[in-house]
This record gives structure tokens, sequence and C-alpha cells, in this order.
């Protein structure tokens, strides 16, 4: 089954543009979903939307959209309103700077999009747009509107074609690392210090590597890390390790 483009508009560096197609990059087909049930039939279970003061169902036709003003009042938000504010597509991508891909930080990739020319006519001017951000041997940067939010896209060659990467904007990226790590420098995952790293068999094999996709959040796995604690106790109590 041919892949579906999510958006279809025109490449434009300087005078030249192209039709192109945006296809997404990821899959979640096989991501696994569940539905909730009912134990004693087997049936599905259906959701209703509920006033939360009188307890009683909500038709369709009276659900609106609400804006918190103050705790426990709404300001109604009308369909009207909302499609006024939305910004409008120009279905182009305008490329209007460049820069070296080591500086975009990696906390604002957001998601990839495979970028083909959109039927035989704009093949040879994307050639040209895409042969050009190559030589430059940097990222292109332009704007685009998907789900009717205005994104920035890094784009760079891949192969015959171009990776589109939407940015997250600042906002949405938090600046502060002590989510990530304890105070007491040891590592949130897997608890392990730096000494105590220095501790296995070959530190290097075991805590470094290049980074894959499949690669899970942790310094080490499962067996190995419980094995590693166990020697790291051993040794503190003095004793033999059983491994």
């Amino acid at each position: 089954m041919a892949p579906r483009a999510n958006w279809k508009g025109y490449l434009r560096l300087s005078l030249v543009s192209c039709p192109i197609a945006l296809y997404p990059a990821s899959s979640l087909s096989e991501k696994v979903s569940f539905n909730r049930i009912n134990r004693k039939t087997g049936n599905r279970l259906k959701q209703q939307n509920v006033d939360s003061e009188t307890g009683e169902v909500v038709p369709r036709d009276d659900m609106v959209r609400g804006y918190e003003v103050a705790k426990g009042q709404y300001m109604i938000v009308e369909d009207e309103e909302i499609e006024a504010v939305q910004i409008e597509s120009t279905r182009t991508i305008d490329i209007d700077q460049f820069v070296p891909k080591d500086e975009i930080d990696e906390r604002y990739i957001d998601s990839p999009y495979y970028i083909a020319p959109d039927g035989p006519v704009g093949q040879e001017a994307f050639a040209v747009i895409r042969d050009t951000i190559a030589k430059l041997n940097m990222v292109a940067l332009g704007r685009v509107v998907l789900a009717r939010r205005e994104h920035v896209i890094a784009l760079e060659p891949k192969g015959r074609g171009l990776v589109g990467t939407t940015l997250s904007t600042a906002s949405r990226c938090s600046a502060h690392r002590s989510h990530l790590l304890e105070r007491t420098g040891r590592c949130r995952w897997c608890g392990c210090s730096r000494s105590e790293r220095l501790l296995l068999p070959h530190p290097r094999q075991s805590c470094t590597g290049p980074w894959r996709p499949r690669s899970r959040g942790s310094c080490l796995p499962g067996r190995q890390l419980r094995q590693f604690r166990n020697r790291c106790f051993a040794a503190s109590a003095g004793c033999p390790s059983s491994g």
C-alpha cells in the first residue's frame, strides 16, 4: 500500500520552487491499544460527558469549549472565535535560514517527515534545492503550518529526497536538568554514581556506545544492573560476590 501524504504544498528557496509532499517518517501501526470492557458481559464500555455539579449527561449540542479565567470559572469560546485566530496555511515552506546541524539542540527535535517531489513536473527544481542544501553542508530552516499550528521545520538531504524535522518552541522545552539528574550525582535510572560505574569489568563497553532508537532509558540492562549492585554491595561488605 502506497504511503499517504500528511501535507502537500510547495518548497521554495529564493526564486526556485517546486510541489512537494510530506510523508510521516514514523508509524504507530505497531502500537498496542486496549479497550475498556465489562468483565461480566465482555461488552465494550462507552464514556459519557457528565456535568461535574449536577451529574447529568450533557448532550453533544450543549458541549462547548471553555477557558478557565479563575478557579472554577470558565469563559465560553465559540468555534467561530477559534477559527478567526487560526493561522492560515500558505501551503508553502519558505527556506529563510541555514544553520549548522550541531547547533540544533536535540531537546527541540519533534517529528520527522520524508519530503519528496509531488509529481514529475517539479523533480528538477526539487533536485536543485536538495543539492544546494547538500553543498552548503548545513540544515535549512523554514516554516510550515501543520494541524493549524505553525512549526519551524529543519530540512536536510537524505538520498534522493529530504528529511524534514519539526522543531518545538522554547516554551515547550524545559531548560532545567533537575528532572534528569539527582543532586547526589547518581544516575536517576540505575542509581549508579560515577565511581561505582568504574567498578564494572569493562566500563567503556558497559556504559557507553552509539545511541540506537531501540536503546532503553537506562544505563545498564536489568539483569546486569542487579549483578552490578550485588558486586557493589559485596565489595562494600568485604565479601566475595556470587556474580
